[in-house]
């Protein structure tokens, strides 16, 4: 298979990135004819993460283990785990595009993602791990009322989570399509199975190993593909933007920023996304409890933030390196009209220029696996939802029986892999990019506030943080759904109705300052004890001790 071929179905992940992104999977990808060591890799990748999911099935025997490995891994590993986590398909393929199209650009768009990790380091880590014990629910209703703050954070996880899901879904079932030569379908099903095996019988500690073995392999392929650059502008970072300048069609241009978002409001609106829309993911909250102190919190963000910001800085360099590959490469420089209007295959073709196609199959299982990680944790994350937030919390009031609970948490994740499944099926010719975009607006406009303020705002009430949240949540949809990513581009209408592409700087401000007046006019006498467990629980998140948890009203 060339590079071209495989290339199209890789574009297709990008739908997994953020909004800018959209478009990614207009048309329709066709069977190709097989890449026979893509096909090796990947398979060796799968039998791999099954012999773990093996080994961890006969750990995973209670709640502890199943949402949060018994609290047995450490502070590097975490971190390698989160980083798996966080560096997706999207951002491999997608940031080294826009820095091959846009230049200076594409890396100010990955810093975006890359600043939520300090608030999380500073502010988050140390008592998401000492007030939280499996969903960052634990936290927000810790001092709140468990019924109302759990629902809420439950649905606030399932809409990130869904949205989440189909777009992995449907870029996973497009590149096994590819790789394999299988229907659509039947693609969208095998990766749902596999999926659904990995969290079923392993739980968050086969989840984990998986993503810890993706960053090892993503890191590993990337650091090639710059090490690679590198040597052929003799190690001169100079060298590499002046060539780079002088073949692309922008010229000096792609040296400046502000090329990538309209107008300053889409700029800080996107920014407020994806900084705070980080802090505000399930699938990432979750890995705080699976370490076994607040320290070894710390570091899992100390080393994911290293890990992360390498990584952006490789697919920099890879991306000017595609640019490279336009004045030595005549097919490639055939393509750039196409890369350069848009298409993503920037880092696909580098992978065949530096490696041939034992690298291109290696680059092309990688950005598969990559996938599989990112919805075993997601899925994780909306069954933890389910279980522990709404069955064990609220429907049963803290007093569910553990067995049952396990039972409701992989029910729940079979009923997540069939919808997964299904959706990934029906939305298979939809531009669906626009979702994570979404997804990451959700999480900084509910989660986010809830989650922040319930730990640092004495005043904060349950009606509060619930009148809050949910206005957060309704008005990023609304807002996203009236934008012009959904509103012209999907619904196909002439104008929007609202004129910005991200809803995050008007959704968060909505929800801060529904919590804000809905909290200090709360009169109530409920309001004034929540108020007054503030002292218990800051104690707590500063130490680790001096309250015995969440409290049941």
């Amino acid at each position: 298979m060339s590079a071209s071929r495989i290339g199209i179905g890789l574009a297709a992940l990008l739908a997994a990135g953020p909004a800018m992104a959209a478009g990614a999977l207009d048309g329709e990808v066709q069977k190709q004819g097989t890449n026979v060591t893509a096909i090796a890799m990947f398979l060796a990748f799968v039998v791999a993460t099954l012999a773990i999911t093996y080994w961890a099935a006969r750990r995973n025997t209670s709640v502890a283990n199943h949402y949060a490995a018994g609290g047995r891994i450490t502070g590097f590993q975490n971190g390698l785990a989160i980083a798996g986590d966080y560096m997706s398909a999207a951002s491999f393929l997608g940031i080294s595009a826009l820095v091959f199209g846009s230049g200076y650009d594409g890396l100010i768009y990955s810093i975006g993602f890359l600043v939520g990790w300090p608030i999380i380091l500073f502010l988050m880590a140390e008592r998401l791990r000492n007030l939280g014990r499996y969903t960052f629910a634990d936290v927000a209703s810790f001092r709140l009322k468990q019924m109302e703050i759990r629902s809420l954070s439950a649905c606030g996880t399932l809409a990130v989570v869904a949205l989440y899901l189909i777009a992995q879904m449907v870029g996973a079932g497009k590149l096994i399509q590819l790789l394999f030569g299988l229907d659509y379908a039947t693609a969208v099903v095998l990766v749902g199975i596999l999926m659904v095996l990995y969290v079923l019988f392993g739980g968050m500690l086969a989840t984990t190993w998986v993503q810890i073995i993706k960053a090892v392999l993503l890191l590993s392929g990337a650091s090639f593909m710059a090490f690679m650059v590198m040597k052929h502008v003799g190690f001169d970072a100079d060298r590499l933007f002046a060539e780079a300048i002088a073949v692309h069609p922008k010229g000096a241009a792609i040296m400046s920023p502000g090329g990538l978002v309209k107008d300053p409001v889409s700029a800080i609106s996107l920014g407020l996304a994806l900084m705070f829309g980080t802090a505000g993911l399930p699938h990432i909250l979750m890995r705080f409890f699976t370490v076994g102190d607040a320290k070894a919190a710390r570091k899992s963000v100390f080393y994911a933030t290293g890990f992360i910001g390498y990584f952006y800085i490789l697919t920099f360099i890879i991306g000017f390196g595609a640019i490279l590959l336009v004045s030595t490469d005549p097919a490639f420089k055939d393509a750039a009209g196409e890369l350069l209007g848009g298409n993503n295959m920037a880092a696909v073709h580098l992978a065949d220029a530096v490696g041939g196609d034992l690298f291109l199959g290696f680059i092309s299982a990688v950005a598969f696996a990559t996938i599989l990680a990112v919805v075993a944790g997601l899925t994780l994350s909306g069954a933890s939802a389910v279980s522990h937030d709404l069955y064990a919390s609220v429907f049963k009031q803290g007093r569910a029986d553990e067995r049952a609970e396990l039972r409701v948490s992989k029910l729940t994740t079979l009923a997540l892999g069939v919808v997964a499944i299904v959706l990934g099926i029906l939305f298979e010719k939809q531009n669906i990019a626009f979702m994570v975009g979404l997804a990451f607006s959700i999480a900084a406009s509910c989660n986010f506030p809830v989650l922040f303020l319930s730990m640092y705002w004495s005043r904060l009430t349950t009606r509060g943080a619930l009148v809050g949240g949910a206005l957060g949540l309704v008005t990023a949809v609304t807002l996203m759904v009236l934008g012009p990513t959904v509103w012209v581009q999907v619904l196909g209408h002439a104008e929007p109705l609202f004129p910005y592409e991200y809803p995050a700087l008007f959704s968060m401000a909505a929800a801060f300052a529904g919590i804000w007046l809905f909290s200090v006019t709360d009169r109530s006498a409920g309001a004034d004890m929540e108020r007054a467990r503030f002292l218990s629980q800051f104690i707590r998140s500063q130490t680790g001790h001096g309250a015995s948890g969440a409290v049941d009203h």
